[in-house]
């Protein structure tokens, strides 16, 4: 694998993070909705920086900061940050995010994450990268208990997470008052189970929560028009 992702506007330095550019972040990057409005972003477990970097092409927010845990994945980002477009806009935090939601005392007006989603598995051959793929360090409450502290009355969060733990992640979000408006749901091939859920809330519970589906692939390497049409503006080859 490349230790530099290249995107349209962008590219992603990787030889240090543990966990590499995937579909699953493109995919939130690119899915997740940004109102006109929105002058501060979030992203949490920032790893390269994608997230952050994807957000700063597309919004015109005049901060959008991210915060990682893991100090190889830190200095990557930093470095990823200052070499795109959008260095004067972009910043990164080495910090956990327990630490960092109890002293920040700005609020955002959206956060985006894609968290870990596994526990810890004797498969990971790093630590790096088991920080990075399991719960221990930012299990889904501790991530919804620090975005309760941070996001603005009227702000967004959106996530990826397993479909399987979509119900459950749903339950915690609710339990601070965050409440699910939008939802995509993803599989690979329309004949194989879904796989990831997008997610976004907010804090005003509404009546209709609008869901859709999505299918990656018609086939290995032959992608859906929906697909493409999600991710065009950021990969070399759509």
């Amino acid at each position: 694998m490349s230790n530099i992702f290249k995107f349209k506007d962008f590219e992603v330095r990787q030889s240090q993070s543990s966990m590499k550019i995937g579909t699953d972040a493109v995919l939130l990057g690119a899915w997740t909705k940004i109102p006109e409005t929105v002058q501060s972003i979030l992203d949490v477990g920032a790893g390269t920086g994608i997230l952050a970097l994807q957000m700063a092409q597309r919004s015109f927010a005049e901060t959008i900061d991210a915060v990682e845990i893991d100090p190889d994945a830190f200095e990557e980002c930093v470095d990823n940050f200052e070499n795109s477009p959008w260095g004067d806009r972009l910043y990164c935090y080495h910090s956990d995010f327990h630490s960092f939601a109890e002293e920040m005392e700005e609020t955002y007006d959206l956060i985006i994450s894609n968290p870990p989603f596994f526990e810890v598995s004797k498969n990971l051959s790093t630590k790096g990268r088991s920080t990075a793929r399991s719960q221990t360090d930012l299990n889904f409450e501790t991530l919804v208990l620090g975005v309760n502290h941070l996001l603005h009355q009227e702000g967004n969060l959106s996530v990826i997470v397993p479909y399987v733990a979509s119900e459950g992640f749903i339950k915690i979000a609710a339990k601070f008052d965050l409440y699910p408006n939008q939802i995509l749901n993803v599989r690979g091939h329309s004949s194989s189970p879904l796989k990831r859920s997008l997610i976004n809330f907010r804090r005003n519970k509404e009546e209709t929560i609008i869901q859709n589906e999505l299918v990656i692939e018609l086939e290995r390497h032959v992608y859906t028009r929906d697909y493409i049409d999600l991710v065009k503006d950021f990969y070399l080859k759509m």
